[in-house]
């Protein structure tokens, strides 16, 4: 098939990379032009203060730390593993390796030890760089089987200083000019990263990101009007909390330096509240659970009280409504503005002060929103644009934008991508941001692209009149049942999750025939709801048997099986008493859930699905 078989997707790129640009360089411009404004705020523990960092005291500082690297001796090309939460120093490290010719190569902090055995012997790091002494135990061992690592790095014992120190007994002017003499040399071609990917069907995969990869992205959003106006304008502000060995928050903390919106980190989500409300974002940048888990903990709380229970679940149906109406000729109605200014008051000004009380946009990616949630976030006040990207792509492949949305799509191609969709239904991607190959794997890339060039990202999907994407699944996680129907599991999961007491859901049914389930308890979510429903407290192995609970989770799965036809409805579903996690090994650390390995660990669970 051609390129012109098939409608695309496209939006025009801005700015064309040029081939001696690179990451270090773009650093370099910026803080040129903005020297004294802020761009990073900063606070290592919670209750302190954020302290303002501008680029030139950002810049000196990766300037100082690459000097400290050069005298380390690492050398053009090498590569440092980074083992840490997201954390100012992860920043900090990774630009200081740009500058000193290097890559950080990043590994996830609740990775096992065979796991960074197998990314730092494949990527052949040098070092690694850890958070604790904790995360140092993990790897020390590591020395004596991987031939090119030479020594661990501890954040928590001020490794960073101790190399800046290493960097202080060099001549100051020859080293900087040797820096400046490495960042020349740094093409846009050359090798930036390598992110491992999360490993769902089998050994992590080394993605290989140039330096044109991630500038494309990160100079082309804010190059783009619409994007402008949520990562841009004046005041911006973004708090980073994903993880930063996820594609996803590299990305951001490297589109904070372009777009000139300042920067936090927050290292402990059991803090991201408190750092949410103290730090006051603008906009925030998350995976869907974060917003579920807003929602939920919104819900739980408005429910423990016999009055603003009703009242909140009044105004989430007026929020959905209200938004609703805003993607109709008429709008929302006389009424329903009056509803609406009243929730306002009510229930939607907590909610934003919650979560500081400036944030007004989000954009949300890694899995499906679900349209529900969508439109009441956009109800409530803070619209989330939804978008869509794989390591693969260097992050953002579609994403909706103010004045170009539809909620339930991924929105339409991010500028410079093109997006198709192939004729089996899988979406197709082409561009500068798509990473040229898998690291020390050449079967795999092969396998990757099309004969004409294009990427197969793995997800199945769609293009309306519009050309915005909409995403139905997996295509290896396609369930065809005993009758022939190709069910994805996708839409059920994610529409199911957004109860509160659900934590994961696992849709089965391959070769059976009808499609069940597996679910598995939010242990946060369960007391609270169980509190506001009157009933007594119980341990998760008593909720999974308690009728009052399986009756909950019954109208749940009906509400579920509206999106879908009577054949892909779930029939049957069984509660597991196990949740999955990284650490019992069902979820990746971008938190997949690894659906091979549920399928196998809890195959007695799922033949009590189809006994007769």
């Amino acid at each position: 098939m051609t390129d012109h078989d098939r409608p695309v997707s496209y939006a025009e790129a801005r700015v064309r990379i040029e081939d001696d640009d690179n990451l270090a360089k773009l650093l370099q411009r910026r803080t040129e032009e903005r020297a004294d404004q802020v761009l990073i705020q900063f606070k290592s523990a919670l209750g302190e203060r954020w302290s303002p960092i501008t680029y030139r005291q950002f810049e000196d500082s990766v300037r100082a730390l690459a000097r400290g690297f050069i005298a380390l001796g690492i050398q053009p090309g090498d590569r440092v593993g980074i083992m840490s939460a997201t954390r100012y120093e992860w920043s900090l490290t990774d630009f200081a390796l740009w500058y000193a010719g290097a890559s950080g190569i990043p590994i996830y902090e609740s990775s096992s030890r065979s796991q960074a055995e197998w990314i730092l012997s494949d990527s052949g790091c040098r070092f690694v760089i850890v958070e604790n002494t904790a995360l140092r135990d993990t790897v020390k061992p590591l020395l004596d089987t991987i031939e090119s690592l030479e020594k661990v790095f501890v954040i928590d014992d001020d490794c960073l200083g101790d190399i800046v120190a290493l960097g202080e007994g060099l001549d100051r002017d020859e080293a900087d000019r040797e820096i400046d003499s490495r960042i020349a040399h740094i093409k846009a071609d050359d090798m930036a990263t390598i992110i491992y990917t999360s490993g769902t069907t089998g050994r992590p995969k080394g993605v290989v990101l140039t330096h044109k990869n991630l500038l494309h992205v990160v100079i082309n959003g804010p190059a783009d009007p619409e994007l402008n106006k949520i990562i841009a304008h004046p005041n911006a502000k973004t708090l980073l909390f994903l993880p930063m060995a996820h594609i996803f928050a590299r990305f951001v903390s490297i589109l904070a330096i372009e777009a000139g919106a300042i920067l936090g980190h927050s290292p402990d989500t059991k803090n991201l509240v408190a750092d949410m409300q103290s730090f006051k974002p603008t906009f925030v940048l998350a995976v869907p659970r974060v917003f579920e888990k807003v929602y939920n903990a919104a819900d739980a709380k408005a429910n423990a009280s016999k009055i603003k229970g009703p009242i909140f679940r009044r105004f989430a149906k007026v929020a959905i409504g209200y938004s609703r109406a805003l993607q109709t000729p008429q709008g929302p109605s006389p009424w329903l503005k009056a509803q609406h200014h009243l929730g306002e008051k009510l229930v939607y000004s907590t909610l934003k002060e919650l979560l500081g009380g400036e944030l007004k946009h989000s954009i949300s990616g890694g899995g499906p929103l679900g349209e529900r949630l969508g439109h009441f976030f956009r109800g409530a006040g803070i619209t989330i644009y939804e978008g869509y990207g794989l390591t693969e792509t260097s992050a953002p492949t579609t994403v909706n934008r103010p004045g170009n949305l539809k909620i339930g799509t991924i929105g339409p191609a991010y500028p410079g991508a093109l997006v198709t969709v192939d004729t089996d239904g899988e979406i197709l991607v082409k561009g500068d941001h798509v990473f040229p190959r898998y690291h020390n794997n050449e079967e795999a890339t092969r396998e990757a692209f099309t004969e004409d060039g294009w990427f197969k990202t793995g997800d199945l999907g769609s293009l309306d009149e519009d050309l915005f994407v909409t995403i139905t699944g997996r295509k290896k996680e396609i369930i065809v049942t005993a009758g022939g129907k190709n069910v994805a599991p996708a839409v059920l999961e994610d529409r199911l999750r957004g109860h509160p007491i659900v934590s994961q859901v696992v849709v089965v049914g391959d070769n059976r025939p009808f499609i069940g389930a597996l679910i598995t308890l939010d242990a946060d979510m369960l007391p609270g709801w169980l509190s506001n429903k009157g009933l007594p407290p119980m341990t998760i192995d008593e909720a999974a048997e308690n009728p009052q609970v399986i009756a909950a989770l019954d109208r749940a799965v009906s509400r579920a099986n509206e999106a879908v036809s009577r054949a892909e409805s779930i029939r049957k579903f069984r509660v597991l008493t196990t949740d999955f996690s990284i650490d019992n090994d069902y979820l990746t650390p971008s938190l997949k859930v690894k659906r091979h390995k549920v399928l196998t660990d809890f195959e007695n669970e799922i033949e009590k699905i189809y006994a007769k």
